[in-house]
């Protein structure tokens, strides 16, 4: 009689822990996603000034704009349109570089807000807001220099 008290109680400990979960889990799926483009920009800086940054300490840039859980930094990056491509989901990237600069910020664009890249012409100054990934970074065995990498990316028109 007791043996199947224990089991009766774990069974429904069990029970109701899975229910639990399974909420938690579809509130996280279904939250709404961070809208980048109608919150205000934690920084604004151009494109040579977070490259120098981030390739003269990168452990301070690093705990000035990234965030471990994920909410990083909103920046509003100013620079020189240098190389405008396509990634492989076929959303618009735009590199700005000046010609001076080791890296540059590579700002990727949405579904949403790639059809405000139609207008750019690479060597035109722009601003683009965005959400920082990755920062700038030279590569020794590769003997390259990483960009400054934007997600979530728009035009601001100012």
């Amino acid at each position: 009689m007791k043996r199947k008290k224990i089991i009766r109680i774990g069974l429904i400990a069990a029970v109701a822990g899975i229910v639990i979960a399974g909420a938690v889990g579809l509130y996280m799926f279904n939250m709404p996603h961070r809208d980048v483009q109608s919150a205000k920009a934690d920084f604004s800086l151009n494109s040579s000034e977070i490259v120098a940054e981030y390739l003269a300490n990168k452990d301070a840039a690093n705990e000035k704009y990234l965030a471990a859980d994920g909410d990083s930094k909103i920046l509003e990056i100013t620079g020189q349109v240098a190389k405008i491509s396509d990634d492989f989901d076929g959303n618009k990237v735009v590199l700005l570089k000046s010609s001076s600069d080791k890296a540059g910020v590579s700002a990727t664009f949405t579904p949403e807000t790639n059809a405000n890249t139609t207008n750019l012409q690479v060597g035109e100054k722009v601003t683009v807001k965005g959400v920082i990934r990755s920062g700038a970074a030279y590569d020794s065995d590769l003997e390259l220099y990483e960009n400054v990498i934007l997600e979530k990316s728009d035009v601001v028109n100012k």
